[in-house]
């Protein structure tokens, strides 16, 4: 698996002449994916957000086999393509800019470097691995935005 290197540009948050509140400008990439795969992406990742948790949890219990399906059967390859039964406008990846889809396939890839090791129970191992499971997903999240 190639390395995800993140080179994040600064963020103001300053607004010239307003009295109000300092506001962050976002300057992430707009994905422009119709309101059908945008909804379709948003409960994705709310999904992952939870399965993420049920890790984390496993691993925090001791059951680092479990953690290691877990991720693998909701975060991992094996988790594609559940959109690939909904309308073309529904399904995120096709509209999605080549390199945020990459960033994605990048984070799948490293569910499943992280569950191939916990799956075995070694512990050291899979905690080594388990920040990767999240560069992905901060990396897409800092560089795009849907709306």
């Amino acid at each position: 698996m190639k390395a995800l290197v993140l080179a994040l540009p600064p963020v103001s948050t300053a607004t010239a002449g307003s009295a109000g509140p300092a506001v962050a400008e976002d300057t992430r990439q707009l994905a422009r994916l119709p309101v059908p795969a945008q909804e379709a992406m948003r409960e994705e990742m709310f999904g992952n957000l939870v399965a993420l948790d049920e890790v984390l949890s496993l691993i925090g219990s001791g059951k680092i086999s479990e953690a290691g399906e877990v991720a693998e059967a909701r975060l991992g390859m094996s988790a594609m393509g559940k959109h690939r039964d909904k309308p073309f406008d529904a399904r995120p990846g096709p509209h999605m800019p080549p390199a945020m889809h990459g960033i994605g396939m990048d984070g799948h890839n490293a569910v499943n470097e992280f569950a191939a090791a916990a799956r075995t129970g070694d512990r050291d191992r899979a905690l080594v691995l388990l920040p990767k499971l999240t560069t992905a997903c901060v990396a897409c999240h800092y560089l795009y935005r849907m709306r």
